[in-house]
């Protein structure tokens, strides 16, 4: 099956990807996406129940780009007319000595756009929503922060909406597993699935998330590709565990007022969504190391089902719940389900939108590296990355944030979500 560009992974880079190609071209059918599971992708992050939207960011180029997608959110009638975003606003309690809120006060500044955003003190947080929270173990926070412009959107539906709009456009969507990239003389020719199809185009656009080094350690080994040049040295798979807990009407009552609530570095707490699904995240993250055939460490999630959990792992989100809603827990009330999700996260959190720099690998490109934070640019991103695969600047600032880095690379903002803990370690 051939085709003018191939885009293999359908999580939000290559959903979007496909999304605004298909707007811009004379010829959507050229356009293919191929992924393991039909729309939404199955064990994508993207997939995941919801995603916090919100334009709070302690980088200018990012508070731009959620301000962008936050329109989009709330005014593109393919997302609007699905109500898939709620603006619940949202409240962060910050631990002693914190500066961000500081660097995105005065990036609200920066911008001329108004400051929505309000200090609140801990007295106010406990007494607020319906004093859900009046019971939380606040005692490692000094400073309390609420943007009521913010919000969430349902993840995995948004998704499944873009990807339909894409398809409806006259996008190919394939189901099949990529195992391997193909070469010929002239570079990348496509992809080979488990199952032996093959899948060609004249460039193949990677949007493989935390399976990204998973599918090029092959190609890598057959152009003896040193570890400086490897796709590992750009980004890893990285796991965290979430947890939910399924509400009945009467349960959920006091948690409806909720706002997305984020404990300090621990985590995200999400209102009930329609069907009453309460989520925690937990931001201790972990890697799942293995060596490839030539020798080299790559992080990979496991071949096993996402809800297999470790018991280590779900007492150490049972803990971090204690002390966001401990009441959650009171008449031996448990957590309902558990999920690890993996993303690919680079040292400073800026995905990889570019070109691949090796000559042999000159026609593919790489959409990756979401880093636990860029599901809220769904509905925007795939223009910049059509305008990579085209040859068109997205401008200095975000051809350098996106492109591929040589040397040591520096830290991000949210320096705790890189892993420096092996998934084997809480295997019982």
């Amino acid at each position: 099956m051939n085709s003018e560009i191939l885009i293999v992974g359908a999580g939000i880079f290559g959903i979007s990807t496909a999304y605004h190609l298909a707007k811009q071209s004379s010829n959507p059918s050229s356009i293919a996406i191929l992924d393991r599971a039909p729309p939404p992708s199955g064990d994508a992050a993207s997939t995941d129940i919801n995603k916090i939207v919100r334009a709070d960011y302690s980088s200018p180029l990012y508070m731009e780009l959620a301000f962008e997608a936050i329109d989009a959110w709330k005014n593109d009638p393919l997302f609007a007319n699905a109500g898939v975003y709620h603006q619940s606003g949202w409240i962060a309690l910050n631990e002693r000595g914190d500066k961000v809120v500081e660097k995105i006060r005065n990036n609200f500044t920066m911008s001329g756009r108004a400051d929505p955003t309000k200090d609140m003190t801990e007295e106010e947080v406990r007494s607020s929503w319906g004093g859900v929270l009046k019971d939380a173990d606040m005692s490692s926070f000094d400073s309390y922060y609420f943007n009521p412009s913010a919000g969430w959107a349902d993840a995995g539906a948004a998704v499944e909406i873009m990807a339909k709009e894409a398809i409806r456009l006259g996008v190919k969507y394939h189901v099949g597993e990529a195992s391997r990239l193909i070469l010929d003389d002239d570079g990348v020719k496509g992809v080979q699935t488990s199952t032996g199809e093959l899948y060609t185009a004249k460039k193949t656009v990677l949007s493989t998330g935390a399976w990204t080094s998973q599918l090029m350690s092959s190609t890598e080994d057959d152009l003896e590709i040193t570890e400086k040049g490897r796709i590992e040295s750009q980004l890893t798979a990285a796991g965290v565990c979430v947890a939910h807990f399924q509400l009945s009407d009467a349960e959920r009552t006091p948690y409806d007022q909720l706002p997305v609530y984020v404990y300090g570095e621990e985590g995200e707490t999400f209102p009930p969504t329609a069907s009453g699904l309460l989520k925690f995240t937990n931001t201790a993250s972990f890697k799942n190391s293995v060596q490839t055939s030539g020798g080299h460490t790559i992080s990979v999630p496991p071949p096993t089902d996402q809800r297999a959990v470790p018991e280590k792992l779900r007492q150490e989100s049972i803990e971090s719940i204690r002390g966001r809603l401990p009441q959650l827990f009171e008449d031996g009330r448990q957590v309902d389900s558990y999920r690890l999700c993996w993303d690919a996260i680079t040292p400073e959190q800026h995905p990889l939108i570019t070109r691949h720099p090796h000559p042999k690998l000159s026609n593919l490109y790489l959409a990756v590296g979401g880093s636990f934070h860029c599901w809220k640019f769904l509905p925007i991103i795939g223009r910049y990355v059509a305008n990579a695969v085209c040859g068109v600047s997205n401008g200095p600032d975000r051809d350098s944030a996106w492109k591929w880095k040589e040397g040591e690379q520096g830290s991000g903002v949210h320096q705790s979500l890189i892993p420096d803990r092996e998934l084997r370690g809480y295997q019982i």
